[in-house]
């Protein structure tokens, strides 16, 4: 048996193979068929593998786990703080590695299935690209203003309004800057809508789909978000480890005398904290439970510190119907389709 760490690259890999008699072996290979096929040939069944999560590492991952016993896929942000007390180079990343795995104290982070994977980086995309038309539709609402023309920014996420814009007020330079500002806006509005469906279709066919969709707040997009990004909820014990995995939860330093909290990490999948953020302003409309917390929380802390409390709270409804296989038939009741009693509203 032996723990290989491999520091893997766009087109190349390096190897450190640690025996149990602690002799390491190193190898640089290409990161290509022939090199990739003789690296798994020379690993045994009842070796383990460490890589760092990369742009490549799911691939890597899926090419050579059939040939060992295990492989660890490494948190890098974790990872680096072991890493940075040596000198950084590829043999000793890979060193590092190896070392840690043969401990079993590498920071292991989680892997998304090839659907989950595909449709987090569709949401990520469309989260782009929507930042992307915000910045365009400032640019065209900052142009009127200059020549004090009252133009409301809600306005511009019409079509119709886009394509109405009077022009004539403007320069011959202005007239084209908005053009393309405008052309460009309105092919991104058109790209939005088509991965809306998309995502909305992919996420339909996932388990726990129909699930989050029943609860008041959660749309498909949103219920897309949350199955990409939570994976596989049989990972998290409760659902203070998922909070804490999408970094909702405070920060807490504490010493022998004082145990202070601060702001939540915000470590974790910040699309999906956002998401849960904007479902939970909805959800606060319906669910009288949850307003009456919010409600609760804000006259004591105030409106920021509760929407974030009402949004752990609407997590752990999340993790609930995603662990129990629950489907609202009303949620503002609690009440679950096929049972007689509502839902615990403890969470």
């Amino acid at each position: 048996m032996a723990f290989i760490g491999v520091d893997l690259h766009t087109t190349s890999f390096t190897v450190c193979r640690l025996a149990a008699d602690g002799n390491e072996v190193f190898e640089t290979c290409q990161l290509a068929a022939a090199d990739l096929d003789r690296f798994c040939l020379s690993l045994d069944a009842d070796d383990e593998v460490a890589v760092e999560a990369t742009g490549n590492s799911a691939w890597f991952r899926d090419e050579v786990i059939a040939c060992v016993g295990r492989v660890v896929v490494v948190n890098p942000k974790q990872f680096g703080v072991i890493r940075r007390s040596v000198k950084k180079t590829d043999r000793n990343d890979a060193r590092a590695l190896a070392f840690f795995l043969s401990k079993d104290m590498l920071p292991e982070t989680r892997v998304k299935t090839v659907a989950e994977g595909e449709l987090a980086s569709l949401t990520h995309t469309r989260d782009l690209l929507v930042k992307q038309r915000t910045r365009l539709l400032n640019k065209i609402h900052a142009l009127h203003t200059r020549h004090g023309i009252k133009l409301k920014k809600e306005s511009l996420g019409s079509k119709r309004r886009l394509n109405a814009l009077e022009t004539g007020r403007f320069s011959s330079l202005e007239q084209v800057e908005l053009r393309i500002v405008r052309d460009q806006a309105l092919s991104l509005t058109d790209a939005i809508a088509e991965l809306d469906r998309e995502i909305a279709s992919a996420a339909e066919a996932m388990d726990g789909y129909d699930g989050l969709i029943s609860i008041k707040g959660v749309g498909p997009r949103a219920a897309a978000v949350f199955l990409s990004g939570i994976g596989n909820v049989d990972d998290f014990e409760d659902a203070d480890k998922l909070a804490a995995y999408v970094g909702i939860v405070p920060r807490v330093s504490q010493s022998s005398e004082t145990d202070n909290r601060g702001r939540i990490t915000k470590r974790g999948n910040k699309l999906m904290r956002t998401t849960l953020v904007q479902c939970t302003f909805i959800a606060i409309r319906y669910s009288g439970y949850l307003n009456a917390f919010y409600q609760r929380i804000k006259a004591r802390r105030g409106a920021g510190k509760a929407i974030i409390a009402t949004a752990r709270k609407l997590l752990a409804i999340i993790y609930d119907t995603l662990k129990n296989g629950w489907v609202f038939d009303d949620f503002p009741a609690f009440k679950i389709a096929g049972q007689n009693n509502p839902a615990g509203q403890s969470s």
